[in-house]
């Protein structure tokens, strides 16, 4: 074992989280762990409970995705942050000991996941990783920060107004009325951090205006709203850092009136891969992921998200830097399209990340 750990990378996979998509972290893992090239990888988990504890995993990774990994062997441990120190201490039963890390895989979706916080620790504790930095994961987590930056860098994007919880106390009928007049109905107000559309509303009307509002407030504290696009739902997946993989375009058509939580994780919407769309169109959508993917300071992985309207505008949406991550997602799928199985997906991926920090 010591001798294969000499010739192999160790590669630490990080699941769960203090994060409304804790459990989609755990299907994405589990695909990510068991898809892991072992022949050049040896893989090291560590779990963290949803009250935020850190925890060794050493046991069946089929009790991942069910949530049962806790009643396996866990130990409390802890990524050390001096720089350079590349390993993960451990307190088990018989005392501490370390693992050396050559590279960290974060599956970790949503707050305290691909927000730039944990990214964060990364850079300070000098590990490679997968996935956009710390700059760059917390600009795409918060979408008004989002909108701000793909606007100054040319890209369309769905007129829109933010506010903060206090700032709605204060006057919600001003903040109302601004977005009615600037808007119009509908409109979607969303929590300006948050992921897998929880918290996302559809506004129809003055009399939902406030329900909806304070449901995103309960994610956030600083909510987002915006002008309803009308026109198709795409998604491109890209890959890679200085060289860009894009793939092709893949088509949402969801079976409830937007693409919600409910219609992503336990309904039945048709993805459409790739996505039926006149060739200059579909360039064109590449073209723009690709520009938003820049502009945004993106490396590693991203699914950048658009409308396309019926005059044949390109508009995105918002960007993801750690997307759901099963062989079946469309992050994946969209590569599959596009020639890149998903076990390779994984491989490029740490070899981007260990490239990055070589050079």
């Amino acid at each position: 074992m010591n001798s294969e750990l000499r010739t192999k990378k160790n590669i630490l996979v990080i699941f769960g989280g203090r994060s409304s998509e804790y459990k989609v972290s755990l299907v994405s893992a589990h695909s990510v762990i068991s898809n892991i090239p072992r022949d050049k990888y040896e893989v090291v988990l560590l779990g963290i409970t949803r009250e935020g504890r850190w925890l060794y995993y050493d046991g069946d990774i089929d009790l991942i995705p069910t949530d049962s990994w806790q009643g396996g062997r866990c130990y409390p441990a802890v990524l050390c942050p001096d720089h350079g120190a590349k390993r993960l201490d451990i307190y088990g039963d018989e005392g501490t000991h370390s693992i050396n890390i050559d590279a960290v895989f974060p599956v970790l979706h949503g707050k305290n996941g691909e927000d730039g916080t944990i990214q964060g620790l990364f850079q300070l504790a000098g590990i490679p990783f997968v996935g956009c930095d710390c700059l760059s994961s917390a600009m795409c987590m918060d979408k008004a920060v989002t909108n701000t930056m793909l606007v100054a860098a040319g890209i369309k994007h769905a007129p829109w107004r933010t506010c903060r919880r206090f700032e709605y106390d204060r006057d919600p009928d001003g903040f109302r009325t601004e977005c009615e007049t600037a808007l119009g109905y509908p409109m979607f107000v969303k929590p300006a951090n948050a992921g897998s559309s929880v918290g996302i509303s559809k506004i129809h009307s003055a009399d939902e205006f406030r329900d909806c509002v304070l449901a995103a407030f309960a994610e956030d504290g600083k909510v987002v709203v915006e002008r309803a696009i009308t026109g198709r739902e795409v998604e491109c997946a890209v890959l890679g850092d200085g060289e860009l993989f894009v793939s092709v375009p893949g088509e949402i058509r969801a079976c409830n009136e937007f693409y919600d939580y409910e219609a992503k994780y336990h309904s039945v919407s048709e993805l459409i891969i790739p996505a039926e769309l006149p060739d200059g169109i579909a360039a064109e959508v590449r073209r723009t992921a690709e520009k938003a993917f820049r502009a945004m300071g993106c490396r590693g992985m991203t699914r950048v998200d658009s409308f396309i309207t019926p005059e044949g505008d390109v508009i995105v949406n918002e960007l993801n830097t750690i997307p759901g991550f099963t062989s079946i997602s469309m992050y994946s799928k969209m590569l599959e399209a596009s020639g890149i199985p998903y076990p390779e997906i994984i491989d490029r991926l740490i070899g981007i990340a260990l490239n990055i920090f070589d050079s």
